[in-house]
């Protein structure tokens, strides 16, 4: 295993503590279930951290975290832990509350942010988030009303609470952990990945603008729409950035779905997770055909790293929860999804964690690539 030289990676550094890279996906408030897999990584104290790669409420979770670290910076690695423990607990309790204070305006009186993170709670089923949702995205389509008509003044208070929760000036500063926010460019639908100096609050915000919804976020002159659509997380900086070959994704977004979808808002939901997950399987099938040339001696080891992939996986367990309750938070819901995560991250753990180092524990083949079977010659 890996000598650790990440956040808390000091003379009381468990020795032979592995370093992995962390690929958070977004997905509204099903980030929560992330929390709960950070937190009990954070608590069992076995592991360092390399890298972390985030998208929408990815990104928010790995600058939460990476705030934690930094404010702890030069503590030990059980003190630094329990300050991103901290940070992330804030940060998603201070989402419940503010989800709170919002529950009982009027549907006219709600801005964009609860589209995005919540306050729905008390809504009658015919004005759930789904509905909501395809509402917006209907008179998007159909009626041409963008976000520019129906939000003409851009508002998103989601950017205020950030920047009141993460110093994004000690992220920067703190150099133990690298943080990869990502976001799509308009003009040429590419993934931009945000780092160092660059992670600020209006990159998280980029990561997590739904363009139906949201004006694009501008920066430094170029535009940018949710990184979900790019990569959902993007790996790609993790392999070429960071020294681990151990990458932890954590997936809350299903790769498949059992029941057919029929009404409006459960179509629309579908393609969603669909597209969404699109990016992440191009990324996974480009590791899976450098793996196999590696392992038919086709390309230099020394050039190409053998990636080590491994998943903590809530998209089964994700499944039970409707896609509109990524637009809720009320503390139940969210809590109940934190506890989730703790509980498939401590089973991870007990099964997964010998793997770190040593091989991947993840089947690409499997579970991300297409079912197509092309005649040997």
């Amino acid at each position: 295993m890996n000598m650790p030289t990440g956040p808390g990676t000091t003379e009381h550094s468990a020795p032979l503590a592995p370093r992995i890279n962390l690929a958070l996906q977004g997905g509204g408030s099903h980030g929560a279930f992330t929390w709960g897999v950070l937190d009990t990584l954070l608590a069992d104290g076995r592991i360092a951290l390399d890298g972390i790669s985030g998208t929408s409420a990815g990104a928010m979770n790995a600058v939460a975290l990476a705030h934690g670290f930094a404010q702890a910076s030069g503590q030990s690695f059980t003190q630094m832990n329990q300050s991103a423990r901290a940070s992330l607990e804030r940060f998603w309790e201070g989402v419940v509350d503010m989800g709170a204070l919002t529950s009982s305006i009027t549907q006219a009186q709600r801005t964009p942010f609860d589209l995005l993170f919540g306050g729905l709670g008390g809504l009658t089923s015919e004005q759930s988030p789904s509905q909501l949702l395809t509402d917006a995205m209907t008179s998007f389509w159909s009626k041409s009303i963008s976000p520019y008509q129906s939000n003409p003044l851009d508002i998103n208070p989601l950017q205020d609470f950030l920047e009141k929760q993460i110093d994004f000036e000690r992220i920067a500063a703190f150099k133990a952990l690298k943080v990869f926010v990502v976001a799509t460019a308009v003009t040429t639908g590419k993934a931009e990945v945000f780092s160092g100096k660059r992670v600020t609050a209006k990159a998280v915000m980029a990561s997590a603008c739904l363009p139906t919804v949201f004006h694009a976020v501008e920066i430094e002159g170029e535009h940018y729409w949710d990184g979900g659509y790019s990569g959902n997380p993007a790996i790609h900086p993790l392999i070429y950035q960071c020294d681990s070959r151990d990458i932890v994704l954590v997936q809350i977004n299903p790769i498949k779905r059992q029941k057919l979808p029929t009404t409006a808002g459960d179509i629309l939901d579908r393609l969603n997770e669909i597209t969404f997950n699109a990016a992440l399987i191009a990324e996974m099938r480009a590791i899976a055909f450098v793996k196999r040339l590696l392992s038919e001696g086709k390309l230099d080891p020394n050039r190409y790293k053998d990636v080590l992939m491994h998943r903590i996986d809530g998209g089964e367990i994700l499944e039970g929860f409707h896609a509109s309750t990524k637009s809720a938070t009320d503390a139940k819901l969210i809590h109940t999804l934190r506890d989730l995560g703790r509980d498939c991250a401590r089973l991870w753990l007990a099964k997964r964690f010998a793997s770190l180092g040593v091989a991947s524990s993840v089947n690409i083949a499997r579970d991300y690539l297409d079912d197509l079977r092309v005649p040997s010659r």
